[in-house]
């Protein structure tokens, strides 16, 4: 049983590790890095855009819909 737990405990620590490290510290970096990739991949496209999710913490990068569809996320930026 200590075995199961410590490998539980082990994975947890792996994943949060993981979490931690590959996230923006701040809302300016995934801000920027959102409208530089956007810029970089669909330069003045206006089907492309970037916005900010206050509850979840990150930018977006996402193309509208046509004929009023949803959205499409591209790339999410957490910070």
């Amino acid at each position: 049983m200590r075995i199961v737990i410590s490998v539980f405990a082990f994975l947890l620590l792996l994943v949060g590790t993981y979490y931690f490290l590959t996230g923006y510290r701040s809302a300016f970096e995934a801000d920027q890095a959102c409208h530089s990739q956007k810029w970089t991949d669909y330069a003045d496209n206006i089907a492309f855009g970037c916005d900010h999710d206050l509850e979840t913490k990150q930018w977006i990068l996402f193309e509208e819909g046509k004929n009023h569809e949803p959205a499409k996320v591209i790339t999410r930026f957490r910070y």
